[in-house]
């Protein structure tokens, strides 16, 4: 730790808030992420050995992307330079491109460029970089809470390896609020104070993965608690609650799994009521939104299937109207899908139809493989293409449609899709019906 010689009391230390205080140094002392950072992990060995590649960190708030880039600010023996996309412009770009260039000419340090809400930065921006990313000039280190797929310039993606980092767990952040009320020298450890385990769990649960949310509330239960007689500090449930101004809804893990369970069956016995007061219940309780929302897009396939095929786009959309626009108001569009999956007639038709067709592809010998007309022949032999010559063409056909076999000869007879009597599944049987293949 380095020290002010005009800030001899560390005060200006010890204003940071304890998100800021508690940050990791070391790979060691980092929280979560065991994906990408555990031991033998790539990340892990490449910072451990100095060759970390440009890089983006791509993940929801708190989940320890700015914190890592600081490990590995420590770790490697690099200059480092920190931006902020929203702050820097080009001029900011060149300045630390020239900086790392001398660097590396007159020490040859290579430099890390950290860029904080990377998918700000525009084309213009991003052009700017782009010449030092790919000479080597600097290592970019990107980090942003948008997918870099479809909010970064392409050039800068394809030229980085993306880590997306998750949600921590429940006892991530349960062990990190211990740990920090327990340190005397970053932590809340000076102040005496004791805080109840159902205080804990409550804003562990409800941080719902994003651990700087859990930090500020327990510092700011334990630091606006008023003091006992002996002069310690009991941080209560009630305390908690209002420092992350969340009811508990607690349940354990079990529990967790009985409501998801009871949602996923609600959906699927086309009960709204039910669908939406146990979606709720488990958002209120602490879980991810997304969870929900993952949940739904399944079951829109798995229970709705063909029956309105548009179950899935409305809840696809709604997941991604969630992911844009956070919680609260994703709630809407999430409720909206929610309520039109359990309204919308039911087929599992889909599921069948994979099973059956997952099982024969990796059951059942295809010694014949794709019938001859079937084949690519743009390199095949002279036999090869006499074959293909007997394709038959749908769109010379009236109606677009002419009977062809499809499969192999060993399984020309599987049927795996057999449309029900429910909605959009009617229309299909009439329209195979009409093509004359009712099978």
């Amino acid at each position: 730790m380095s020290y002010d010689l005009f800030d001899l009391n560390g005060n200006e230390a010890s204003a940071k808030p304890l998100a800021e205080r508690m940050r990791a140094n070391n790979l060691n002392e980092f929280i979560g992420q065991s994906h990408i950072v555990a031991e033998g992990c790539l990340l892990r060995r490449a910072i451990a050995s100095d060759r970390l590649g440009s890089c983006i960190f791509w993940g929801p708030p708190g989940t320890g992307k700015t914190t890592l880039a600081n490990v590995i600010a420590q770790t490697t023996h690099g200059e480092f330079i920190k931006l902020n996309a929203v702050q820097a412009g080009v001029a900011d770009v060149k300045k630390a491109v020239e900086q790392a260039r001398d660097n590396l000419k007159m020490y040859g340090r290579r430099t890390y460029l950290m860029l904080d809400e990377c998918h700000r930065f525009n084309k213009t921006q991003s052009d700017s970089l782009l010449p030092a990313i790919e000479q080597g000039t600097i290592i970019f280190i990107g980090s942003t809470t948008e997918n870099p797929f479809a909010s970064m310039t392409p050039a800068i993606v394809s030229r980085c390896r993306v880590f997306e980092f998750k949600r921590l767990s429940f006892e991530d952040i349960r062990g990190a609020i211990i740990k920090c009320l327990q340190d005397k020298r970053k932590g809340l450890g000076g102040y005496s104070a004791t805080v109840d385990d159902d205080a804990i769990a409550h804003i562990a649960r409800v941080a719902g993965g994003d651990l700087r949310t859990a930090y500020n509330a327990i510092e700011l239960a334990v630091l606006t608690t008023p003091p006992q007689s002996d002069g310690s500090i009991r941080v209560t449930l009630a305390d908690a609650e209002q420092s992350i101004q969340k009811k508990a809804l607690s349940y354990n893990e079990d529990a967790f799994y009985d409501y998801l369970s009871a949602f996923c069956k609600s959906l699927r016995g086309s009960d709204a009521n039910a669908a939406l007061y146990y979606a709720m219940r488990l958002i209120e309780g602490g879980c991810d939104p997304m969870t929900v929302a993952r949940r739904l897009v399944i079951h829109s396939s798995e229970d709705v299937g063909m029956s309105d095929p548009n179950a899935l786009v409305v809840a696809t959309s709604a997941m991604y109207a969630l992911e844009k626009t956070g919680y609260p108001e994703g709630l809407i569009p999430l409720s909206n899908a929610i309520i039109y999956v359990c309204e919308a007639p039911k087929s599992n038709s889909v599921v069948t139809a994979l099973g059956a067709a997952k099982k024969d592809a990796t059951e059942v010998r295809d010694d014949e493989g794709v019938p001859a007309y079937l084949k690519d022949n743009t390199f095949g032999d002279k036999q090869t293409k006499s074959q293909s010559r007997k394709y038959k063409y749908p769109h010379d056909y009236a109606g677009g449609y002419v009977e062809q076999q499809y499969l192999p000869d060993s399984l020309k007879d599987r049927i795996y899709y057999t449309p029900s009597d429910y909605g959009y599944e009617k229309t299909i049987k009439q329209i195979r019906k009409e093509k004359g293949k009712l099978k």
